[in-house]
Protein backbone atom coordinates (compact mmCIF):
# COMPACT_ATOMS: atom_id res chain seq x y z
CA UNK A 1 0.00 0.00 0.00
CA UNK A 2 2.68 2.47 0.97
CA UNK A 3 5.66 3.81 -0.86
CA UNK A 4 7.73 4.44 2.26
CA UNK A 5 6.60 2.39 5.24
CA UNK A 6 9.63 3.02 7.44
CA UNK A 7 10.71 6.66 7.27
CA UNK A 8 14.30 7.50 8.11
CA UNK A 9 14.16 9.06 11.56
CA UNK A 10 17.90 9.29 11.95
CA UNK A 11 18.98 12.00 14.29
CA UNK A 12 15.64 12.30 16.06
CA UNK A 13 15.96 12.80 19.79
CA UNK A 14 13.58 10.14 21.03
CA UNK A 15 14.10 9.66 24.75
CA UNK A 16 11.23 7.74 26.26
CA UNK A 17 10.85 7.63 29.95
CA UNK A 18 8.86 4.66 31.20
CA UNK A 19 6.47 5.93 33.86
CA UNK A 20 4.43 3.27 35.59
CA UNK A 21 1.07 4.10 37.10
CA UNK A 22 0.19 1.08 39.20
CA UNK A 23 0.86 -1.47 36.46
CA UNK A 24 2.94 -4.58 36.82
CA UNK A 25 6.52 -3.59 36.03
CA UNK A 26 7.25 -6.77 34.09
CA UNK A 27 4.23 -6.30 31.83
CA UNK A 28 5.14 -2.70 31.03
CA UNK A 29 8.73 -3.70 30.34
CA UNK A 30 7.65 -6.56 28.07
CA UNK A 31 5.24 -4.27 26.22
CA UNK A 32 8.02 -1.73 25.73
CA UNK A 33 10.22 -4.46 24.26
CA UNK A 34 7.45 -5.58 21.92
CA UNK A 35 6.92 -1.98 20.80
CA UNK A 36 10.62 -1.94 19.96
CA UNK A 37 10.24 -5.13 17.96
CA UNK A 38 7.34 -3.53 16.07
CA UNK A 39 9.33 -0.31 15.52
CA UNK A 40 6.20 1.65 16.40
CA UNK A 41 8.19 4.83 16.93
CA UNK A 42 9.25 4.93 13.26
CA UNK A 43 5.86 5.90 11.90
CA UNK A 44 4.26 7.51 14.94
CA UNK A 45 6.89 10.15 15.75
CA UNK A 46 7.97 13.15 13.73
CA UNK A 47 11.59 14.24 13.59
CA UNK A 48 11.26 16.87 16.33
CA UNK A 49 8.06 15.59 17.92
CA UNK A 50 7.26 13.76 21.10
CA UNK A 51 7.39 9.99 21.04
CA UNK A 52 4.28 8.30 19.61
CA UNK A 53 2.42 11.61 19.17
CA UNK A 54 1.89 10.92 15.45
CA UNK A 55 1.81 13.44 12.64
CA UNK A 56 4.47 11.88 10.42
CA UNK A 57 3.55 12.13 6.75
CA UNK A 58 3.98 8.74 5.10
CA UNK A 59 4.19 8.74 1.32
CA UNK A 60 1.93 6.33 -0.51
CA UNK A 61 0.98 5.94 -4.18
CA UNK A 62 -2.33 7.60 -3.30
CA UNK A 63 -1.10 10.59 -1.31
CA UNK A 64 0.27 11.47 2.11
CA UNK A 65 -1.05 9.43 5.04
CA UNK A 66 -0.45 11.01 8.46
CA UNK A 67 0.23 8.71 11.38
CA UNK A 68 -2.01 8.88 14.42
CA UNK A 69 -1.27 9.83 18.01
CA UNK A 70 -0.94 6.55 19.92
CA UNK A 71 -0.16 8.03 23.32
CA UNK A 72 -2.77 7.53 26.09
CA UNK A 73 -4.20 11.03 25.70
CA UNK A 74 -7.99 10.71 25.91
CA UNK A 75 -8.83 13.37 23.33
CA UNK A 76 -6.03 13.17 20.76
CA UNK A 77 -4.64 9.68 21.27
CA UNK A 78 -5.85 6.24 22.28
CA UNK A 79 -6.40 6.87 25.97
CA UNK A 80 -10.09 5.90 25.81
CA UNK A 81 -9.47 2.67 23.88
CA UNK A 82 -10.47 -0.53 25.62
CA UNK A 83 -8.11 -3.46 25.24
CA UNK A 84 -10.58 -5.03 22.81
CA UNK A 85 -10.58 -1.88 20.67
CA UNK A 86 -6.79 -1.71 20.86
CA UNK A 87 -6.60 -5.32 19.63
CA UNK A 88 -8.99 -4.55 16.76
CA UNK A 89 -6.79 -1.65 15.64
CA UNK A 90 -3.67 -3.81 15.63
CA UNK A 91 -5.15 -6.96 14.10
CA UNK A 92 -7.96 -5.65 11.91
CA UNK A 93 -7.08 -2.03 11.20
CA UNK A 94 -10.27 -0.79 12.84
CA UNK A 95 -10.39 2.38 14.93
CA UNK A 96 -12.42 2.63 18.12
CA UNK A 97 -15.08 4.59 16.22
CA UNK A 98 -15.42 1.75 13.71
CA UNK A 99 -13.65 3.50 10.82
CA UNK A 100 -10.94 1.70 8.90
CA UNK A 101 -7.28 2.54 9.24
CA UNK A 102 -5.27 2.79 6.04
CA UNK A 103 -2.96 -0.19 5.46
CA UNK A 104 0.05 2.07 5.95
CA UNK A 105 -0.54 0.68 9.43
CA UNK A 106 0.82 -2.89 9.07
CA UNK A 107 -2.20 -4.58 10.60
CA UNK A 108 -2.06 -7.32 7.94
CA UNK A 109 1.14 -8.45 9.72
CA UNK A 110 0.07 -7.59 13.27
CA UNK A 111 -2.95 -9.85 12.82
CA UNK A 112 -0.81 -12.77 13.99
CA UNK A 113 -0.10 -11.27 17.45
CA UNK A 114 -1.00 -13.42 20.42
CA UNK A 115 -3.44 -12.30 23.08
CA UNK A 116 -0.63 -12.13 25.66
CA UNK A 117 1.44 -9.81 23.49
CA UNK A 118 -1.58 -7.63 22.69
CA UNK A 119 -2.16 -7.31 26.43
CA UNK A 120 1.46 -6.37 27.14
CA UNK A 121 1.42 -3.76 24.39
CA UNK A 122 -1.84 -2.34 25.68
CA UNK A 123 -0.53 -2.03 29.24
CA UNK A 124 2.65 -0.38 27.96
CA UNK A 125 0.92 2.19 25.78
CA UNK A 126 -1.67 2.99 28.44
CA UNK A 127 0.60 3.05 31.48
CA UNK A 128 4.15 3.24 30.22
CA UNK A 129 3.90 6.06 27.67
CA UNK A 130 3.48 9.74 28.49
CA UNK A 131 0.19 11.21 27.17
CA UNK A 132 0.68 13.93 24.54
CA UNK A 133 -2.16 16.38 23.94
CA UNK A 134 -1.37 17.03 20.29
CA UNK A 135 -3.70 16.43 17.36
CA UNK A 136 -1.88 15.23 14.22
CA UNK A 137 -2.84 16.51 10.76
CA UNK A 138 -5.77 14.71 9.20
CA UNK A 139 -5.16 12.41 6.24
CA UNK A 140 -6.96 13.89 3.23
CA UNK A 141 -6.61 11.66 0.19
CA UNK A 142 -8.39 12.32 -3.07
CA UNK A 143 -11.43 10.38 -4.27
CA UNK A 144 -11.90 7.39 -4.17
CA UNK A 145 -9.11 6.75 -1.66
CA UNK A 146 -10.76 9.01 0.90
CA UNK A 147 -13.63 6.52 1.14
CA UNK A 148 -12.42 4.45 4.07
CA UNK A 149 -15.37 2.05 3.80
CA UNK A 150 -13.74 0.69 0.65
CA UNK A 151 -10.87 -0.64 2.74
CA UNK A 152 -13.29 -3.24 4.13
CA UNK A 153 -13.45 -4.83 0.67
CA UNK A 154 -9.64 -4.65 0.38
CA UNK A 155 -9.33 -6.38 3.76
CA UNK A 156 -11.80 -9.07 2.75
CA UNK A 157 -9.92 -9.76 -0.47
CA UNK A 158 -6.37 -9.71 0.78
CA UNK A 159 -6.07 -10.11 4.55
CA UNK A 160 -6.07 -13.66 5.88
CA UNK A 161 -3.42 -13.88 8.59
CA UNK A 162 -4.59 -15.84 11.63
CA UNK A 163 -3.23 -15.52 15.16
CA UNK A 164 0.15 -17.19 15.42
CA UNK A 165 0.28 -20.89 16.21
CA UNK A 166 3.76 -22.42 16.53
CA UNK A 167 4.53 -25.39 14.33
CA UNK A 168 5.89 -28.53 15.95
CA UNK A 169 7.92 -29.23 12.79
CA UNK A 170 10.38 -26.40 13.50
CA UNK A 171 12.65 -25.77 16.49
CA UNK A 172 11.12 -23.50 19.13
CA UNK A 173 13.64 -20.72 18.52
CA UNK A 174 13.02 -20.79 14.76
CA UNK A 175 9.29 -20.48 15.42
CA UNK A 176 9.95 -17.50 17.66
CA UNK A 177 11.79 -15.95 14.73
CA UNK A 178 8.88 -16.70 12.39
CA UNK A 179 6.50 -15.01 14.81
CA UNK A 180 8.62 -11.86 14.95
CA UNK A 181 9.29 -11.71 11.19
CA UNK A 182 5.70 -12.33 10.09
CA UNK A 183 4.16 -10.26 12.86
CA UNK A 184 5.66 -7.40 14.84
CA UNK A 185 8.69 -7.07 12.57
CA UNK A 186 6.31 -6.75 9.57
CA UNK A 187 9.30 -7.52 7.34
CA UNK A 188 7.02 -8.39 4.45
CA UNK A 189 5.79 -4.79 4.27
CA UNK A 190 9.03 -3.86 2.53
CA UNK A 191 10.58 -7.11 1.33
CA UNK A 192 7.55 -8.82 -0.27
CA UNK A 193 6.35 -7.87 -3.78
CA UNK A 194 2.95 -6.22 -4.04
CA UNK A 195 0.06 -7.05 -6.29
CA UNK A 196 -2.26 -5.04 -8.53
CA UNK A 197 -4.08 -3.46 -5.55
CA UNK A 198 -0.84 -2.71 -3.66
CA UNK A 199 -1.42 -5.71 -1.41
CA UNK A 200 1.46 -7.88 -0.21
CA UNK A 201 1.47 -10.90 -2.50
CA UNK A 202 2.03 -13.17 0.50
CA UNK A 203 1.73 -12.58 4.24
CA UNK A 204 3.60 -15.68 5.35
CA UNK A 205 5.86 -18.41 4.05
CA UNK A 206 2.97 -20.31 2.47
CA UNK A 207 3.63 -18.07 -0.54
CA UNK A 208 6.80 -18.29 -2.65
CA UNK A 209 6.82 -14.50 -3.01
CA UNK A 210 7.08 -13.94 0.72
CA UNK A 211 10.23 -11.88 1.48
CA UNK A 212 11.42 -12.46 -2.10
CA UNK A 213 12.53 -8.82 -2.52
CA UNK A 214 10.62 -5.74 -3.65
CA UNK A 215 10.96 -2.12 -4.66
CA UNK A 216 10.37 0.18 -1.72
CA UNK A 217 9.79 3.50 -3.38
CA UNK A 218 13.08 4.12 -5.13
CA UNK A 219 15.12 1.55 -3.22
CA UNK A 220 15.44 -2.18 -3.62
CA UNK A 221 14.56 -4.14 -0.47
CA UNK A 222 16.46 -7.39 -1.16
CA UNK A 223 15.27 -10.93 -0.73
CA UNK A 224 15.37 -12.27 2.82
CA UNK A 225 14.93 -15.87 1.73
CA UNK A 226 18.19 -17.29 3.02
CA UNK A 227 18.17 -20.92 1.93
CA UNK A 228 21.04 -22.36 -0.08
CA UNK A 229 21.19 -22.38 -3.87
CA UNK A 230 18.85 -20.35 -6.00
CA UNK A 231 20.02 -17.08 -7.48
CA UNK A 232 22.74 -16.50 -4.89
CA UNK A 233 21.45 -12.99 -4.17
CA UNK A 234 20.10 -11.31 -1.05
CA UNK A 235 21.21 -12.96 2.18
CA UNK A 236 21.70 -16.45 0.77
CA UNK A 237 25.45 -16.34 1.33
CA UNK A 238 25.07 -15.18 4.95
CA UNK A 239 25.23 -17.60 7.84
CA UNK A 240 23.06 -17.23 10.94
CA UNK A 241 25.61 -15.17 12.84
CA UNK A 242 26.05 -12.77 9.92
CA UNK A 243 22.29 -12.04 9.97
CA UNK A 244 22.40 -11.52 13.74
CA UNK A 245 25.36 -9.14 13.37
CA UNK A 246 23.61 -7.13 10.66
CA UNK A 247 20.41 -6.70 12.67
CA UNK A 248 22.28 -5.91 15.89
CA UNK A 249 24.94 -3.54 14.52
CA UNK A 250 23.98 -2.69 10.93
CA UNK A 251 27.19 -4.33 9.70
CA UNK A 252 28.64 -7.72 8.92
CA UNK A 253 31.20 -9.24 6.58
CA UNK A 254 28.82 -8.87 3.61
CA UNK A 255 27.11 -5.51 3.96
CA UNK A 256 26.66 -2.22 5.81
CA UNK A 257 23.10 -1.04 6.30
CA UNK A 258 21.80 1.83 4.18
CA UNK A 259 18.58 3.54 3.20
CA UNK A 260 15.49 3.14 5.33
CA UNK A 261 16.81 -0.02 6.99
CA UNK A 262 19.18 2.28 8.89
CA UNK A 263 16.29 3.46 11.06
CA UNK A 264 15.06 -0.09 11.62
CA UNK A 265 18.43 -1.15 12.99
CA UNK A 266 18.88 2.02 15.05
CA UNK A 267 15.47 2.05 16.72
CA UNK A 268 14.34 -1.57 16.62
CA UNK A 269 16.51 -4.60 15.85
CA UNK A 270 19.65 -3.37 17.63
CA UNK A 271 17.64 -3.45 20.87
CA UNK A 272 16.36 -7.03 20.54
CA UNK A 273 17.91 -9.82 22.55
CA UNK A 274 20.53 -12.00 20.93
CA UNK A 275 18.19 -14.94 21.39
CA UNK A 276 15.40 -13.27 19.41
CA UNK A 277 17.83 -12.15 16.71
CA UNK A 278 19.11 -15.71 16.42
CA UNK A 279 15.55 -16.96 16.05
CA UNK A 280 14.92 -14.44 13.27
CA UNK A 281 18.13 -15.50 11.54
CA UNK A 282 17.29 -19.19 11.80
CA UNK A 283 13.85 -18.58 10.35
CA UNK A 284 15.16 -16.57 7.41
CA UNK A 285 17.74 -19.27 6.68
CA UNK A 286 14.93 -21.84 6.62
CA UNK A 287 13.15 -20.15 3.70
CA UNK A 288 13.91 -21.65 0.27
CA UNK A 289 15.98 -19.36 -1.91
CA UNK A 290 14.59 -17.49 -4.89
CA UNK A 291 15.10 -19.57 -8.05
CA UNK A 292 17.87 -18.44 -10.36
CA UNK A 293 17.05 -17.01 -13.79
CA UNK A 294 17.96 -19.27 -16.69
CA UNK A 295 20.53 -16.78 -17.99
CA UNK A 296 22.01 -15.92 -14.58
CA UNK A 297 25.81 -16.31 -14.39
CA UNK A 298 27.07 -19.26 -12.41
CA UNK A 299 29.08 -18.86 -9.22
CA UNK A 300 32.22 -19.94 -11.12
CA UNK A 301 31.56 -17.36 -13.83
CA UNK A 302 31.12 -14.62 -11.23
CA UNK A 303 34.36 -15.58 -9.51
CA UNK A 304 36.25 -15.51 -12.81
CA UNK A 305 34.78 -12.11 -13.68
CA UNK A 306 35.81 -10.80 -10.26
CA UNK A 307 39.40 -11.90 -10.80
CA UNK A 308 39.51 -10.25 -14.22
CA UNK A 309 38.11 -6.95 -12.89
CA UNK A 310 40.61 -6.89 -10.03
CA UNK A 311 43.53 -7.65 -12.33
CA UNK A 312 42.56 -4.90 -14.79
CA UNK A 313 42.12 -2.29 -12.08
CA UNK A 314 45.43 -3.25 -10.50
CA UNK A 315 47.29 -3.04 -13.82
CA UNK A 316 45.68 0.40 -14.40
CA UNK A 317 46.27 0.28 -18.18
CA UNK A 318 43.79 1.06 -20.94
CA UNK A 319 41.16 1.99 -18.37
CA UNK A 320 37.59 2.71 -19.33
CA UNK A 321 35.95 5.90 -18.02
CA UNK A 322 34.07 3.84 -15.44
CA UNK A 323 37.23 2.11 -14.22
CA UNK A 324 39.05 5.45 -13.95
CA UNK A 325 36.19 6.98 -11.97
CA UNK A 326 36.17 3.98 -9.66
CA UNK A 327 39.91 4.16 -8.99
CA UNK A 328 39.74 7.92 -8.41
CA UNK A 329 36.72 7.89 -6.08
CA UNK A 330 36.00 4.45 -4.67
CA UNK A 331 38.96 2.07 -4.68
CA UNK A 332 40.65 3.50 -1.60
CA UNK A 333 37.82 2.12 0.55
CA UNK A 334 36.21 -0.62 -1.55
CA UNK A 335 39.53 -1.87 -3.01
CA UNK A 336 40.32 -3.24 -6.45
CA UNK A 337 38.71 -6.56 -5.65
CA UNK A 338 35.49 -4.79 -4.70
CA UNK A 339 35.45 -6.47 -1.30
CA UNK A 340 35.95 -3.40 0.89
CA UNK A 341 36.76 -3.79 4.57
CA UNK A 342 34.70 -6.06 6.77
CA UNK A 343 32.12 -4.20 8.93
CA UNK A 344 33.43 -0.85 7.67
CA UNK A 345 33.24 -0.51 3.87
CA UNK A 346 30.75 -2.91 2.29
CA UNK A 347 31.73 -5.15 -0.61
CA UNK A 348 30.51 -4.08 -4.04
CA UNK A 349 31.10 -7.49 -5.58
CA UNK A 350 27.70 -9.24 -5.49
CA UNK A 351 26.19 -6.24 -3.71
CA UNK A 352 22.37 -6.35 -3.62
CA UNK A 353 22.01 -2.62 -4.26
CA UNK A 354 24.42 -2.76 -7.21
CA UNK A 355 22.57 -5.68 -8.80
CA UNK A 356 19.03 -4.42 -8.23
CA UNK A 357 16.85 -3.95 -11.29
CA UNK A 358 16.19 -0.41 -10.10
CA UNK A 359 19.53 1.46 -9.80
CA UNK A 360 18.09 4.40 -7.86
CA UNK A 361 19.39 3.26 -4.47
CA UNK A 362 22.94 2.96 -5.81
CA UNK A 363 22.69 6.37 -7.51
CA UNK A 364 21.38 7.91 -4.28
CA UNK A 365 24.31 6.46 -2.34
CA UNK A 366 26.90 7.73 -4.81
CA UNK A 367 25.38 11.22 -4.81
CA UNK A 368 24.55 11.65 -1.13
CA UNK A 369 26.69 9.10 0.66
CA UNK A 370 25.52 6.93 3.52
CA UNK A 371 25.88 6.71 7.27
CA UNK A 372 25.30 3.52 9.27
CA UNK A 373 23.60 3.76 12.66
CA UNK A 374 25.50 4.18 15.88
CA UNK A 375 24.50 1.28 18.11
CA UNK A 376 25.52 0.31 21.63
CA UNK A 377 27.65 -2.48 20.15
CA UNK A 378 29.36 -0.35 17.48
CA UNK A 379 28.99 3.36 18.29
CA UNK A 380 31.34 4.50 15.49
CA UNK A 381 29.53 5.45 12.28
CA UNK A 382 32.29 5.91 9.64
CA UNK A 383 30.08 7.55 7.01
CA UNK A 384 30.58 7.31 3.28
CA UNK A 385 30.81 10.80 1.75
CA UNK A 386 28.58 11.83 -1.10
CA UNK A 387 30.12 12.57 -4.49
CA UNK A 388 27.31 14.61 -5.96
CA UNK A 389 29.29 17.82 -5.50
CA UNK A 390 32.20 16.63 -7.63
CA UNK A 391 30.72 14.27 -10.22
CA UNK A 392 28.41 15.24 -13.06
CA UNK A 393 25.29 13.27 -13.96
CA UNK A 394 27.18 11.61 -16.83
CA UNK A 395 30.06 10.67 -14.54
CA UNK A 396 27.77 9.21 -11.87
CA UNK A 397 25.95 7.21 -14.55
CA UNK A 398 29.27 5.92 -15.91
CA UNK A 399 30.53 5.02 -12.44
CA UNK A 400 27.27 3.30 -11.47
CA UNK A 401 27.26 1.34 -14.72
CA UNK A 402 30.79 0.12 -14.02
CA UNK A 403 29.93 -0.95 -10.47
CA UNK A 404 26.83 -2.77 -11.74
CA UNK A 405 28.85 -4.71 -14.33
CA UNK A 406 32.23 -5.24 -12.63
CA UNK A 407 33.44 -8.30 -10.70
CA UNK A 408 30.48 -10.71 -10.73
CA UNK A 409 27.71 -8.12 -10.93
CA UNK A 410 25.10 -8.19 -13.69
CA UNK A 411 23.11 -4.96 -13.36
CA UNK A 412 21.91 -2.96 -16.36
CA UNK A 413 23.34 0.29 -17.72
CA UNK A 414 22.57 3.54 -15.89
CA UNK A 415 21.95 6.74 -17.86
CA UNK A 416 22.39 10.41 -16.96
CA UNK A 417 18.63 11.06 -16.93
CA UNK A 418 18.18 8.57 -14.10
CA UNK A 419 20.93 10.33 -12.15
CA UNK A 420 19.37 13.74 -12.78
CA UNK A 421 16.03 12.56 -11.39
CA UNK A 422 17.63 11.34 -8.17
CA UNK A 423 19.68 14.53 -7.88
CA UNK A 424 16.52 16.63 -8.21
CA UNK A 425 14.81 14.60 -5.47
CA UNK A 426 17.80 15.06 -3.19
CA UNK A 427 17.81 18.79 -3.83
CA UNK A 428 14.17 18.96 -2.76
CA UNK A 429 14.65 16.76 0.32
CA UNK A 430 16.01 17.75 3.76
CA UNK A 431 19.66 17.02 4.43
CA UNK A 432 20.51 13.49 5.51
CA UNK A 433 20.42 13.11 9.27
CA UNK A 434 22.84 11.02 11.27
CA UNK A 435 21.50 8.49 13.73
CA UNK A 436 22.17 10.02 17.15
CA UNK A 437 23.29 7.44 19.72
CA UNK A 438 21.84 9.73 22.42
CA UNK A 439 18.49 9.81 20.67
CA UNK A 440 17.49 6.28 21.52
CA UNK A 441 14.39 4.87 23.13
CA UNK A 442 15.80 4.06 26.56
CA UNK A 443 13.72 1.00 27.31
CA UNK A 444 15.90 -2.07 26.94
CA UNK A 445 19.57 -2.71 26.50
CA UNK A 446 19.10 -5.50 23.99
CA UNK A 447 21.17 -7.99 25.92
CA UNK A 448 20.21 -11.53 26.87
Amino acid sequence: MTKHLIPLLAGSAFVLATPVFGADDDTVERGAYLARAGDCVACHTTEDGKAFAGGLGIESPFGIIYSTNITPDDENGIGDYSEEEFAAALREGERADGANLYPAMPYPSYANLTDDDIHALYVYFMQGVEPVAEKPPQTDLGFPFNQRWGISAWNWLFIDHPTFEPSASNPELTERGRYLVEGLGHCGSCHTPRGFAAQESALDDDGDDYLAGANLGDWWAPSLRGGAGGDGRGIQGWDTQAIVDYLKTGRNAHAVVGGEMTSVVAHSTSHLTDKDLTGIAQYLKSLPANPADEDAPTADARRQAAKETEAHLTAAKNLSDGERLYLDNCAACHLNDGMGAERVFPPLDDNALANADNPTGLIHTILAGAKPPATSTIPAQLPMPGFGWRLSDDEVATLATFVRSAWGNDGDVVDAEQVAEVRDELDDAPLDRAVDPEGELNQTDGED
